[in-house]
């Protein structure tokens, strides 16, 4: 179950790196290219396809009568989690956005 801890760590960076994007689409605070697209990269992509499987990790180990929270941190769980929910948002809003202008 170490990797189950791996993959909630690099969650949880993934997340970060997320809410760093998030944080470059108001404001342009960091100048160079080259780190503004690593932080998209990371934040977006990588972002949107780590957090998911690794709450899908949670599922299934909870569902095969194994308690995530005793390998990984409470925290950690509950923070991939609200990262997850601001995804969720993230893409809602998102499409939310391109329905109005289709329209």
């Amino acid at each position: 179950m170490r990797w189950l801890l791996f993959l909630s760590r690099l969650a949880f960076i993934c997340g970060l790196f997320f809410l760093l994007s998030l944080s470059l689409l108001f404001r342009d605070w960091l100048k160079d290219e080259n780190m503004v697209s690593t932080v998209i990269t990371i934040g977006f992509f990588l972002g949107m396809i780590i957090v998911p499987v690794t709450l899908l990790c949670y599922l299934v180990t909870w569902i095969a009568r194994k308690k995530p929270a005793s390998v990984v941190p409470r925290w950690l769980i509950l923070a991939n989690i609200l990262v997850f929910m601001l995804l969720l948002g993230y893409i809602v809003y998102i499409n939310y956005l391109y329905a109005q202008v289709k329209l």
